[in-house]
């Protein structure tokens, strides 16, 4: 008999940055379990695509456009699913920017400040919200996606990995106070995934070449190999996991 350990039948998901690369990933894979996906980025014709695919699939999904460095819009997002679902389930908290690539002496204040306000400011309103919502309602898991540059610091990636090891000891911060409300919360870590944000590490090739000498795997990822690490953070398999950040990188920080 199969399990039912990853069944999410009933359950009301939020992926951001779910438009494209892991969280459409996340988005497709979460509805074929059974949850409602609302699929969530900056622009809604991309979040669009992404709710057709899944209900052509036969999954359930909407499309909301939510900017994840504007409060508002965070506000509005949420106050969309407490009147149109009354609760949320999961949430995965994906979106992010990499606004500058080069040398940290270099880096400018309008990279800094976005880099900070979508990836550390956004992340944790996003979590307060959620988390709120969750609490009236017994509970339910939050995702991050981190980086394993919160651990190795990628070279010209400066602000953007500082932003992701914040994203860590968040996770671990809202693990800790959240947990009596029955609320996990952990993190995913990828390591050099094929995807449209991480465009700059393949376009060239000698970065790309070096990244793949020192991952034993000796090959990227796949947004799909992500998405499987987050059903099992949302599910019931985890039930007992938080706090937890966990790398996904092909060895590379072995």
């Amino acid at each position: 008999m199969a399990t039912q350990l990853f069944d999410l039948t009933g359950k009301v998901a939020l992926v951001t940055g779910a438009s494209r690369g892991i969280g459409e990933e996340i988005a497709k894979l979460l509805a074929e379990q059974g949850a409602h996906v609302i699929v969530s980025s900056r622009k809604l014709d991309g979040c669009q695509e992404v709710a057709d695919k899944i209900t052509a699939a036969g999954g359930s999904a909407e499309a909301f456009a939510c900017h994840v460095g504007d409060l508002e819009q965070i506000s509005a997002v949420f106050s969309h699913i407490k009147a149109n679902h009354g609760k949320l389930d999961i949430l995965v908290n994906n979106a992010a920017t990499n606004p500058y690539f080069g040398h940290i002496l270099d880096t400018d204040l309008a990279a800094y400040n976005k880099t900070v306000d979508v990836n550390i400011r956004g992340y944790f309103f996003m979590s307060v919200e959620g988390g709120r919502l969750m609490r009236e309602n017994g509970g339910g898991a939050i995702v991050n996606t981190a980086s394993v540059n919160a651990l190795q610091p990628g070279v010209m990636q400066g602000i953007y990995s500082i932003s992701k090891a914040a994203v860590v000891n968040m996770t671990q911060a809202f693990a800790k106070e959240c947990a009596p409300h029955n609320i996990r919360v952990n993190a995913l870590l990828p390591g050099l995934t094929k995807t449209k944000f991480a465009g700059a590490l393949f376009s060239q090739d000698e970065i790309y070449q070096k990244a793949i000498e020192n991952i034993p795997m000796q090959r990227h990822a796949n947004p799909e190999e992500m998405a499987a690490t987050v059903l099992y953070l949302v599910s019931d398999a985890s039930s007992y996991t938080t706090g937890e950040c966990i790398v996904v990188d092909g060895g590379l920080t072995i």
